[in-house]
């Protein structure tokens, strides 16, 4: 999980803040020595650290605070405060040209960091956004790099184009650009080449393609789990051929978090999205005060409710109707089934539990206890059931348990486990009604998920 050792660190510090009456010069000094530790451990440049930490300490170590009714969270505010304008304080979006005008971005960075899916995922989220998007391969030298892309596009269901990878990488995007004129495309993403390291024949290239075509917005993709490394890329590129902004990928592991607060501060360049896994779905628009409201342990609410508005396909009547069952302790297999694919869909039970406030700490022992691999056998379980006992449990009786052991390739044992839990979790949801509530557009089936995360 992202930042998950740093958050637990300064929990700590925040927990010993928080059991003082009042502060002293000396107890907040020496809080921020420990968060100064916290933040270097984590990667963050020590430039950035040095001026973060004098900057929280010539805010806290004032009247207002120290004689405040609660100084421990008056601490903890300046923090998320200085944290939050240390990564940008404003969020940045892509900007496109004004009318009918074409939309360029290169995309670039180091082999490795991701940039041919997120092309791709940066596609996907503007076809929302009613964009008509192409994708071009000007990646002509990494092995299946252009499939690659074009395999992508399929997917997002966008526009792909490439001419092969025996022509000048300029040369491809300049062709691109006609073709997207004639095709009635609004935005281009040009996906250069990478390599495994910064080099002068890299760089040609890239200032080649700008020359070439007007390039509205140059993104570099960087691989957060790099920590330093991936700011100091930053830095080469941004001095060699100028970028706009940053996207942060393989945010899902870095348990550090040192790239996304040190990489605006020393480039001066925002971040723009962080990717947060594989899948072309799981790349989220980056807000620094919900990133820092999540590194400091206050979880994400509005992100979560973003992620349950986009991704639960349930219309108002259905929601009533299933918070209505669960209240009743009417919460089939069915009802589970549909559970676990709004759960995947958001980004599985760990992602969605850790923008829940107040998680940090419990978060080590919930993903011991969540086992991927546990979750599969268990929806293999449900999907051996016939329609009728997954509408009707009262069904199961021993051979029917074991015809379900046999189909989904587990002992006998696991599913009896599994049928018990899940008629405890059924009575539990009829205790809990207020838990339970829907009604509003989508809401239901956040009830519905929750209900199957018992399991």
């Amino acid at each position: 999980m992202a930042f998950e050792s740093l958050t637990e660190k300064l929990q700590n510090v925040f927990k010993s803040l928080r059991g003082k009456g009042r502060l002293t010069e000396e107890d907040v000094r020496i809080a921020l020595k420990e968060v100064k530790m916290a933040l270097l451990e984590a990667d963050v440049n020590f430039k950035v650290v040095r001026g973060f930490i004098k900057s929280v300490e010539e805010r806290a170590i004032g009247a207002d605070v120290m004689n405040g009714l609660n100084p421990g969270q008056m601490v903890i505010k300046i923090v998320n405060e200085e944290m939050t304008a240390l990564m940008g304080s404003e969020t940045t979006e892509l900007t496109f040209a004004p009318g009918k005008s074409i939309t360029v971005i290169m995309m670039c960075g180091l082999q490795g960091s991701g940039k041919t899916t997120t092309c791709a995922k940066i596609a996907g989220q503007l076809k929302k956004k009613s964009k008509k998007s192409l994708l071009v391969a000007c990646d002509i030298y990494r092995p299946a790099a252009i499939k690659q892309l074009q395999i992508n596009a399929e997917k997002q269901e966008v526009d792909f184009f490439s001419l092969g990878d025996k022509e000048k990488p300029a040369k491809i995007a300049k062709a691109a650009y006609e073709y997207a004129e004639k095709n009635g495309h609004n935005v281009v993403f040009i996906d250069t080449a990478g390599r495994l390291h910064i080099d002068s024949e890299m760089m040609a290239e890239l200032q080649e393609i700008k020359a070439a075509i007007n390039i509205h917005q140059t993104l570099l993709v960087v691989d957060a789990m790099t920590g330093q490394d991936a700011v100091n890329v930053a830095g080469e590129f941004n001095e060699q051929i100028g970028i706009d902004g940053v996207v942060l990928s393989k945010m899902d592991g870095d348990t550090r978090g040192g790239a996304a607060l040190s990489v605006k501060a020393v480039t001066g360049k925002p971040i723009f999205y962080v990717g947060l896994g594989e899948k072309l779905s799981e790349l989220e628009q980056f807000y620094p005060e919900r990133m820092a409201s999540r590194i400091l342990g206050m979880g994400d609410v509005l992100t979560l409710i973003e992620k349950a508005e986009a991704n639960l396909d349930i219309d108002e009547e259905k929601g009533r109707e299933m918070a209505s069952r669960m209240k009743k302790g009417k919460f089939d297999f069915e009802d589970y089934l549909e559970s676990m694919k709004q759960m995947r869909n958001m980004g599985g039970l760990t992602s969605l539990l850790s923008m829940m406030p107040g998680m940090g700490k419990q978060m080590k022992d919930l993903e011991s206890m969540v086992d991927d691999k546990q979750l599969a056998h268990m929806e293999a379980i449900v999907l051996s059931m016939t329609k009728k006992e997954r509408q009707n449990p009262k069904l199961l009786n021993p051979s029917r348990k074991a015809r379900i052991a046999r189909g989904s390739g587990v002992d006998i044992s696991v599913v009896n486990r599994f049928v018990k839990q899940f008629e405890q979790s059924q009575k539990m949801m009829k205790q809990m009604p207020g838990l339970m509530g829907g009604g509003r557009k989508g809401r239901g089936g956040i009830g519905n998920m929750f209900g199957g995360m018992k399991f």
